[in-house]
C-alpha cells in the first residue's frame, strides 16, 4: 500500500467508493468529493463524497449537479460527463491505492485528482449540505 500527495477539502478525485459493505473497495472508479480530512488507525483519510452520472434527470435533496452548462466550473472540476454528488452518501476513506487511483490522463500527474469545486458552485453545495440534514 502507497500513498498520495494529500487532497484538500473540495478537490475531486478518483476514488473506488465502496457500493456495498464498508472495507470494499467498489468495481469501478468514479469521481468523489473531497469533503474532509482526518485520520484512520493513525493513517490519511479522506470524507469522500459519492459522485455518479447516472440519473442527473433528477436531483433530491443532499444532492447537486456539476454540467457542462456550468462553463468554467465545469471545465475545473475535471469531470468527462456531467456528475451529481449526493452529500448524503459519504465515507471516510484511508487514503490509498487501495481506494483512490490516477484518473485517465492524469490531469494533475500521479495524483487522483481530477480537478476542483469551483467557488462558484459553493452555494449549490451548501444548499445540498442543509438539505440533507433534513432528510
Amino acid at each position: 500500500m502507497w500513498f498520495f500527495a494529500l487532497p484538500e477539502a473540495g478537490d475531486i478525485v478518483w476514488c473506488r467508493f465502496p457500493e456495498e459493505a464498508m472495507g470494499r473497495p467498489g468495481p469501478k472508479p468514479r469521481p468523489a468529493l473531497v469533503f474532509d480530512l482526518g485520520t484512520l488507525h493513525g493513517d490519511p483519510a479522506i470524507e469522500a463524497i459519492f459522485g455518479t452520472s447516472q440519473k442527473l434527470e433528477r436531483l433530491y435533496a443532499g444532492e447537486f449537479a456539476i454540467t457542462p452548462e456550468d462553463g468554467l466550473a465545469y471545465r475545473v472540476s475535471g469531470l468527462s460527463r456531467a456528475t451529481k454528488f449526493d452529500l448524503s452518501h459519504s465515507v471516510f476513506l484511508p487514503y490509498s491505492d487501495v481506494w483512490f487511483g490516477v484518473p485517465p490522463g492524469a490531469p494533475h500527474g500521479q495524483t487522483p485528482k481530477l480537478g476542483i469545486l469551483h467557488p462558484s458552485l459553493m452555494r449549490r453545495a451548501q444548499a445540498a449540505y442543509a438539505a440533507r440534514r433534513k432528510r
